[in-house]
Parts: structure tokens; sequence; C-alpha cells
């Protein structure tokens, strides 16, 4: 196998590529040949020791993603040949994950390909396409007051991989989006994805804890004080997911949006979402890539060996879009 070591610490890692036997893998589960994987801003947190994301023993595999076909399996749900998509549950945090050509995962942990896409084509969504989806299906699924299919929606960090997926699936369902971003250069993507608005991260200035409603939904990739004005600003019964804490884990807001408009926040946690979440998202995904939601993502495909300056533009926020990781380049 063929992959990129983390050596070192969690708080300092040096990133370097190397190739074992296969017998470094543990045995059992499923053998996957991974072609495609992505880097999502947990992986820059990882791979820079930015963040506390590894909790498994050094040297070790990052990459919380994986695209590619099944190798051999012990398990009869899968048979060699078969197109898989690996993502959460642990994968590149407490075991290997994606940033190799070989993986192995437990049988219920993998999804199968949808029809018609290739490895990369998986990969341009990603862990990324996967939260943005189940933002949707909790903003489709709402609150006691009722769920919410249409109106108007906002999307904070708009330019990064979840924003910008966001944006196109908010936009093919109908939603009037606002999109929300500090990258200017990242406009005309937004608007092709489907953006009605754009506006900037100082849209989102102080204001009282409950002021005009500005959106029904909203899908925020970032927390903290943007995250209380999104609140703030939700008409009623709006639906927030909130799935992101680039600009703080902190959120200081009060119990006036929940009590007075019945907002409902929800939590999106791709990480641990069920098989069948998971299936009904890349679905979902699959079905809005094919009537061309997604024509005008930014992507950039980048080798095994470049992952460490990449990770550190997605952390510093210097990315627009997908950055796919082709595992054999």
């Amino acid at each position: 196998m063929r992959a990129l070591f983390l050596h070192g610490s969690p708080d300092a890692p040096d990133a370097r590529v190397e190739t074992l036997g296969d017998d470094a893998l543990p045995d059992g589960g499923v053998r996957i040949a991974v072609t495609h994987s992505s880097l999502n801003y947990k992986d820059g947190l990882a791979v820079t020791g930015r963040g506390k994301i590894i909790r498994g023993a050094f040297p070790f595999v990052p990459g919380i993603d994986a695209a590619g076909s099944v190798i051999a399996s012990e398990d009869d749900a899968w048979a060699p040949g078969d197109d898989v998509i690996l993502t959460g549950w642990g994968t590149g945090e407490t075991q290997w994950g994606g940033f190799s050509d070989t993986a192995v995962a437990a049988p219920e942990h993998l999804v199968r390909m949808p029809a018609g896409w290739t490895a990369a084509r998986a990969m341009d969504f990603g862990t990324a396409g996967l939260t943005a989806a189940l933002a949707l299906l909790a903003i489709r699924h709402g609150s006691a007051m009722g769920g919410i299919t249409s109106g108007r929606a906002v999307v904070t960090g708009a330019s990064g991989g979840v924003g910008s997926v966001a944006v196109g699936l908010l936009a093919h369902a109908g939603f009037e989006v606002t999109a929300m971003t500090g990258t200017e250069a990242a406009h005309d993507t937004l608007r092709a994805l489907g953006a009605a608005h754009i506006a900037g991260r100082d849209a989102l200035s102080e204001g009282p804890p409950l002021a005009k409603a500005l959106w029904e939904a909203a899908v925020d990739t970032v927390g903290g004080a943007p995250l209380a004005r999104i609140l703030a600003t939700t008409g009623r019964p709006g639906v927030v997911a909130a799935c992101g804490n680039a600009a703080s884990a902190d959120l200081a807001t009060t119990v006036f949006p929940f009590i007075l408009r019945g907002v409902t926040l929800a939590g999106i946690d791709s990480n641990t979402a069920t098989p069948e979440q998971r299936t009904t998202a890349w679905a979902l995904l699959s079905e809005a890539d094919a009537a061309g939601a997604f024509a005008a993502l930014e992507t950039t495909t980048v080798p095994l060996a470049d992952v460490p300056e990449w990770a550190e533009k997605i952390v510093r926020g210097e990315t627009v879009g997908r950055v796919v990781i082709d595992t054999r380049a």
C-alpha cells in the first residue's frame, strides 16, 4: 500500500508519502482499492496539527473519505469489483483513512456508489456533500411545527466544500438562496450554482437577540457569532442546520428564536449518520447532480504528495469548492 503517513505526534505531524506491504493493514472486513479521496476542513486540521482530530497511534494515515472498488470481502454484502464510498465512522481519526491506495473498512460502514458515478465524482462531494445533503434532509424534516420545503435560505461559508454543495442543493430544491462568503473570487461560481444573492461575512453584524426575519432555512458551516445572528434572523418556524465551527465553537444566543418563533437548531453529524440516512443523502446528491445542479461545482484534483500544501490552504480558508485527491498519483 502507498499512503500519506503522518509521523511525529498529533500536535506536530510530519507528513510523508511511503509504501508499505499490504500486511500493514488489519485483516478482516472489506479491503478496498482506493482511487480517490478528498480534502475536508477536518483533514486540514489533522494534517497540519491545528486540531485534535487523530486519536489513533502514530504513524497514521489520515483522510476521512475514500472511494474505489472492493478487492476482497469476508461479508456476503460485498463482492470484489463493487464500487463503494467510505466516509466517517472514525475513518482518518481512529483508524487509518483514505489518503492511501488501499483501505480496510467494516462492511456496514460502506455505501454503494450511485449509478453512473465514478470514484472521482463521488469525491467531488465526499463528506462535504454528504453533510450538505443531511442538512437539507434536516430542513425538510423540520420541527414540530412542520418541515421547510421552500422559501428563503442562507448558507454561510458558501465558498467552501459544504457551503458550495449546500447552495447547489438548496437552489435545486427550489429555495431562494443567499450565499455568504468572504471570498470574492467565488461569487460567479456561487451564482452559477444557483445563489440568488451574494452577501459578505459582515452581513451578519451584531443586533438584537430577535431581529427581522430574513429566511426560513439555513445551513451554517462556521458557528460562533454568525450562527447566533442566523438564529436571530430566522423566521417562523425555520430550521437552521449547523455543521461547522470555522469561525468559533462558541455560541452566545438567547432562547427567543426557539420559544417565540419555533426555530429549530438541527445539528448535523455526518460521521455517525446511519446507513439509511447515508443512502438517502447520496441518492439526493446523485439526483441533483443528474439534473445538472452541480455543473458549476469547482473542484481541484491533487496528488498525495501535495496534500500537506493544500491542507494549509484549506485551514487558512484559501480554497474554493472541493479538493479531490488522486491516491494513485
